[in-house]
């Protein structure tokens, strides 16, 4: 066999052949060829590394006559590149001299001459004696047994709080070539890191299983770390922003809502509730989410921004979920703290200004007029009274603004302003209500404007104090007798009007007059008597 120049005749010393070969020169006239002859008519941009005596190389080659241009050995057409050791006579000399300085992915012509191939004898029939010898030569690798592993660092993160070290788990992203150049494998084509610990032989082991690794090769591999644990790691907490005046923070019960953004380590996102525009909402440290989330999120303020890192055995572990979490992923989520309660939270009143004189305080039943802002936790404005060309008016106990807000507004005095607090579950609860988002807490800042002393349900006008006594002499301002719808009204109001009696606020006076005056008409006649007034059925406070 001849496979690129080796020696293949036993005992066969090159030494012996000295023997003078004439070729025709360039101009024509021959001339003897001494030496080989080497033509590199392509040679690589870049060529890190030259062939050296000892060195180990990989080619490929077609081997010719020189006279006849006749092929006898081709490494192409057995599908196999040739390997051996350079100058250490395992090629013949004119091999081991033509392959010296060459680079890989470079292309030579080698010229060998007899006496520095197989002599005046030749060899196996298939090399006639004196025979000049042409290889076209590829060269695909080179190596040395002193050779150690050569790595280049092509990109580094700014920020690498952490290097891999043994018994790390690891994934990664990479391209593996030859040095050549010619690809063998590639993560990226099967869109799937490959997964490993470090330092317990699981790399490189059955690479050659279903890739195109020739033997003796080279590898070059381009890598790209995604991420990396250790099987002992816990979660990583870096605290970002903390608002100041934080009084509490979330213990396991509380119910919370936050915005986050979800990536791999190496920044590729996999979720995020901006996108949606709702925020995620669930309960602490009760296994609602992720062992590593559900631990982070204990101990937080509202208004604070973390970044939490959660290694797999805390997250999704070596499954993964389908195709939006790979197994063994480590996860970074960046979070903002919107607001948390706990079921238990009554609703929280802070005075921020108080009058001086304070004659009367909200109570069940008043009418009152009041200045809000209502915001989520985070400051966004929800809605406010100065929208309105006036102030916002209720009455207390009447079912008629929410729970929260209600008991928020007791107690206050004209000119008060307080900040209020409304849990959901005193506000608008799981649902939401317009643009409330679910179970949200509300923070109100409240103003009262005005208040109009109420009475209570049923009733639309009461006595301060006792009344009159006997009543009708007083209802009976001309002293005739009786009682006509305009003299009942001009003493009503008389009464309002001294402090003595209160009609039922927020409701037209003369209706509520008309309706009391037609209550004490029994007979239907337009006037009220004395006798009427004094019937055993009818009662002073009926009124």
């Amino acid at each position: 066999k001849f496979l690129c120049g080796c020696v293949s005749i036993p005992g066969l010393d090159l030494n012996m052949f000295f023997l003078l070969l004439f070729v025709v020169s360039a101009t024509g006239s021959p001339g003897p060829l001494v030496d080989v002859v080497v033509d590199r008519y392509e040679i690589p941009k870049v060529c890190p590394r030259e062939v050296q005596t000892e060195d180990f190389i990989r080619y490929h080659f077609n081997g010719t006559f020189h006279g006849d241009g006749k092929k006898f050995d081709s490494s192409h057409d057995r599908g196999k590149a040739f390997i051996s050791q350079v100058g250490l006579g395992r090629l013949i000399t004119g091999m081991d001299r033509g392959l010296q300085g060459m680079c890989v992915n470079e292309r030579r012509r080698i010229i060998v001459p007899p006496h520095l191939a197989y002599g005046s004898i030749g060899t196996g029939g298939v090399i006639p004696p004196d025979a000049v010898l042409v290889y076209d030569v590829l060269l695909l690798d080179i190596w040395n047994a002193d050779d150690k592993v050569q790595i280049r660092t092509l990109g580094r993160p700014a920020a690498c709080n952490r290097t891999t070290a043994a018994s790390d788990f690891i994934r990664y992203h990479y391209n593996g070539t030859l040095l050549s150049g010619e690809a063998f494998d590639s993560s990226h084509s099967r869109n799937l890191t490959y997964d490993t610990y470090l330092g317990k032989g699981h790399l490189i082991k059955g690479l050659d299983e279903g890739t195109l690794v020739p033997p003796q090769a080279t590898l070059v591999f381009e890598v790209l770390l995604v991420d990396v644990f250790n099987p002992k790691d816990n979660l990583t907490v870096e605290v970002k922003e903390v608002p100041e005046g934080c009084s509490r923070r979330t213990v396991i019960g509380d119910y919370i809502r936050y915005h986050y953004n979800g990536t791999f380590q190496d920044g590729t996102a996999f979720d995020s509730s901006y996108q949606r525009n709702s925020t995620y909402n669930t309960y602490v440290g009760m296994g609602y989410v992720i062992r590593g989330m559900d631990k982070a999120l204990q101990g937080l303020c509202m208004g604070e921004k973390r970044r939490i890192t959660v290694p797999p055995h805390m997250a999704y572990g070596e499954d993964g979920v389908g195709d939006i979490i790979p197994g063994s992923a480590v996860l970074v989520f960046d979070i903002h703290v919107i607001d948390f309660h706990n079921p238990k939270d009554l609703v929280d009143i802070k005075v921020t200004h108080k009058p001086q004189e304070c004659d009367a305080t909200t109570e069940a039943d008043d009418l009152i007029q009041y200045r809000y802002n209502c915001s989520l936790m985070d400051g966004a404005l929800l809605y406010s009274s100065d929208q309105f060309t006036s102030p916002s008016v209720t009455t207390l106990g009447a079912n008629q603004v929410i729970l929260g807000l209600e008991e928020g507004l007791k107690g206050m005095c004209v000119g008060e302003r307080r900040e209020v607090i409304v849990p959901p579950h005193w506000g608008h609860g799981d649902n939401g209500a317009g643009a409330v988002p679910r179970s949200a807490v509300l923070f109100f800042e409240l103003e009262l404007v005005e208040l109009q002393k109420g009475v209570p349900e049923g009733y639309m006008f009461v006595w301060i104090g006792d009344g009159p006594d006997p009543l009708f002499p007083a209802m009976d301002l001309n002293g005739d007798k009786e009682v006509p719808l305009e003299e009942f009204s001009t003493f009503i109001r008389l009464q309002v009007k001294e402090g003595k009696g209160r009609l039922r606020p927020g409701v037209d006076a003369d209706g509520i007059i008309k309706d009391m005056f037609d209550n004490q008409d029994r007979n239907k006649d337009g006037k009220i008597t004395e006798a009427e007034l004094s019937d055993e059925q009818v009662k002073r406070d009926e009124l």
